[in-house]
């Protein structure tokens, strides 16, 4: 299975979302919280290429996108191979 993150804060409905449809896909993943650790926002936001909101999805290193992003590759039916699920 491949490697997956989610940087997410408390409170944030985009982040359920998004951890949902991970859910729902039987994915593992590493939540990294960024309410309050200033540093790692700034990791997170490196990382996203300038992307400062939250969630922001990672996998295999590889930045994938936002919530909204996620679902609308689910949608498109592209997700399950970002993945690695069947």
């Amino acid at each position: 299975m491949k490697n997956v993150e989610i940087y997410t804060t408390m409170f944030c409905p985009f982040c359920s979302r998004a951890k949902k449809l991970l859910n729902s896909k039987g994915v593992d993943y590493k939540e990294i919280d960024v309410t309050v650790a200033g540093d790692l926002r700034e990791e997170m936001t490196r990382r996203a290429g300038g992307a400062y909101t939250v969630p922001q999805v990672f996998v295999d290193g590889e930045h994938v996108g936002d919530s909204d992003y996620l679902h609308s590759l689910d949608a498109n039916g592209k997700l399950d191979k970002i993945l690695g699920v069947s």
